[in-house]
């Protein structure tokens, strides 16, 4: 089956939940995706220019998520595009049909600083979760 991308904005209890239970979730999940052919105006379908507005969009999502003066969260994954939906708007939306499993993500992306700017998110090994729950708690 093939694999999506797709980025999560996660607050500190959903990063809470994926280390103690080992998944994102309930579903539906809430996230971002270049998916292909998209009518929006602004988004042309070039790969790199989709990427970069999905997780553009997910680094918007998780500053409204993160506690207040808080650092943003995204997690990318790989997950089965049967489970991906396109949102109502047409834009790099999704929702998840099911939860994501900790193996399905590859990585962190977190703010160097609270409030700092999207170029200055910092990434993380799904490996380096811990550090990254850490991170939040300081």
């Amino acid at each position: 089956m093939p694999l999506v991308r797709v980025y999560l904005p996660l607050d500190p209890a959903a990063l809470a939940t994926l280390r103690e239970v080992g998944e994102v979730g309930p579903a539906p999940v809430a996230g971002h995706s270049a998916l292909p052919a998209s009518t929006r105006p602004g988004i042309g379908n070039d790969d790199e220019e989709r990427e970069y507005a999905a997780w553009s969009a997910a680094a918007a999502d998780a500053a409204g998520r993160a506690t207040t003066g808080g650092r943003r969260v995204i997690a990318s994954a790989d997950v089965d595009a049967a489970v991906v939906q396109r949102t109502a708007d047409d834009g790099s939306a999704v929702e998840l049909d099911s939860v994501v499993a900790l193996p399905r993500i590859a990585s962190f992306h977190i703010d160097e600083e609270p409030g700092g700017e999207i170029s200055d998110l910092l990434w993380y090994d799904v490996t380096e979760l811990d550090d990254v729950v850490a991170l939040l708690g300081d």
